[in-house]
């Protein structure tokens, strides 16, 4: 009954086993992924709704789930051999400490973020939680010197989600080398909107959308990888990058929270290595480092002939009412124009919502300088209203969840509006990030989450629903909020 694990590559190993044992394996590492039943897939029973992490066939599963299929092998009290060569490395709090200042970097390391470093390069293989403002970028930018200047690694990839965070992660780089000899220009390759695949640069920062269909050989050349907005990396198109890192010893993921579900979180865990909290957002405004956050979660009790017409409604009809509804346009409207300073407004759809609010908003406008940002809107314009906004302290940005909420650093910002609700908890936390960050002229941002009671005796709308989960999110994250009831007119 002994099980034997093999190292494939660096992406996989092989599990040696008797088919019995196999099948065991193959129903621990099998999970239903939620909302599988909204699939037409599932519905025509095409799929069973389930993630198989483990292949009978094959044999093969993450190697970064090695230590779960340990203890599986523990657990059932199976004898196994596994023949690892370990990338645990000693790495001295006092070694830390000393290469950090050997970098100069412009700004004093914070206590979690050696922590975060330390963590990294003693393990090789994690999933670091981080959450927006806490200074990922400048853990990533210690972890790269370290393993091209201390480990010999040549080549690694740092994939993000989007163009704006190419730009930004390796202005970010610059501004952290100012007082040492990392020249960002020679070190860094930048990949997005057709620039050339091939570099001999040590660094090569990229988006996934730019690289994952190049043929597997490309990706043989990186014995490191860094996968910032880790969170995203479930979907199919990154799994293939990840599994085709076949050399990268390395793997670090970096996000501000996973979706809560086992199913995602062992994904990440097999493609990067375990799961580590580097510090949450609580213990952020506590120790100052960002600003002083509050919720206040405005309720609209929208009138009975609404409540009583909504209880037919599907999600997407509930969704079209209420972006559309009049008198909660003009509510978002003056609450955005009553408000001092930086004012973010997000929402879901460009047309029959953002539009309209922009138009609102800037038809009533006194002078303020009001932006419309949406998936259209070219990169460069962002960075050019996120530059602008830096330098403003009354200006109106009326932006798109998928623009604004993932990434995009705005320290000037003092206040955010949830003009429509959105149930994914990740794309929450990611919103709330953009308002934590200090800057000279702001030291607390509040949130204004906007949610609709359309209930009806005994029926509860779906919006409601998922302000509830949102309510349980801000509980477990400990901020601090209240609750307005506010009667719509009709």
């Amino acid at each position: 009954m002994k099980i034997r694990i093999v190292n494939v590559n660096e992406s996989y190993i092989k599990v040696n086993c008797e088919p019995s044992i196999a099948y065991e394996i193959s129903d621990a590492f099998t999970f239903m992924v939620p909302g599988a039943h909204f699939s037409p897939k599932y519905r025509s029973r095409i799929w069973d709704g389930k993630i198989r992490l483990f292949s009978v066939a094959t044999g093969l599963l993450y190697r970064g789930l090695v230590q779960k299929l340990i203890n599986f092998c523990v657990d059932r009290d199976y004898e196994y051999v596994y023949d690892n060569e370990s990338y645990d490395t000693e790495f001295s709090l006092k070694e830390a400490e000393e290469y950090i200042k050997k970098l100069n970097p412009v700004h004093d390391a914070r206590d979690y973020q050696i922590d975060g470093f330390m963590h990294a390069i003693r393990m090789g293989r994690s999933i670091m939680l981080s959450p927006t403002a806490s200074g990922k970028s400048f853990i990533i930018y210690l972890i790269v010197n370290y393993l091209l200047e201390k480990q010999g690694h040549e080549r690694g990839l740092v994939i993000v989600p989007k163009i704006s965070l190419v730009e930004q992660l390796y202005t970010d780089f610059e501004d952290y080398s100012v007082n040492n000899k990392f020249d960002t220009e020679k070190m860094c390759h930048k990949i997005y909107q057709g620039a050339d695949k091939k570099s001999t640069k040590p660094i090569t920062i990229s988006t996934w959308q730019s690289i994952y269909t190049l043929p597997k050989s490309y990706f043989h050349q990186f014995d490191f990888v860094i996968g910032d907005e880790a969170h995203e990396f479930k979907a199919k198109s990154l799994i293939h990058i990840m599994t085709n890192l076949e050399n990268a010893s390395f793997r670090l993921g970096t996000t501000g929270t996973l979706d809560g579900t086992k199913t995602h979180e062992w994904v990440l865990e097999g493609l990067f290595g375990p799961t580590r909290r580097v510090i949450s957002t609580k213990e952020l405004m506590d120790q100052k480092h960002v600003a002083d956050f509050n919720i206040k979660c405005l309720l609209l009790k929208h009138p009975e002939e609404a409540c009583k017409a909504a209880k037919k409604f599907s999600y997407q009809e509930e969704m079209d009412y209420i972006v559309r509804n009049e008198n909660r346009n003009n509510f978002i409207k003056n609450l955005a124009l009553s408000l001092k300073g930086n004012t973010l407004i997000l929402y879901q759809y460009v047309e029959k919502h953002g539009n309209i609010l922009f138009n609102l908003i800037n038809s009533e406008n006194k002078g303020r300088k009001v932006y419309f940002v949406h998936g259209g809107t070219k990169v460069q314009i962002r960075e050019q209203i996120r530059g602008i906004v830096e330098k403003e302290n009354d200006a109106i940005i009326v932006a798109s969840y998928g623009t604004f909420s993932t990434g995009i650093n705005i320290r000037n910002l003092h206040n955010v509006i949830f003009a429509s609700s959105y149930k994914s908890r990740i794309k929450n936390l990611q919103s709330i990030g953009r308002s934590l960050r200090k800057s000279d002229t702001k030291s607390k941002a509040t949130l204004y989450d906007i949610a609709d009671d359309l209930k009806y005796k005994n029926s509860e709308n779906y919006t409601l629903k998922q302000f509830s989960i949102r309510l349980q999110l801000y509980m477990e994250e400990q901020f601090d909020f209240k609750l307005y009831k506010i009667s719509l007119k009709g």
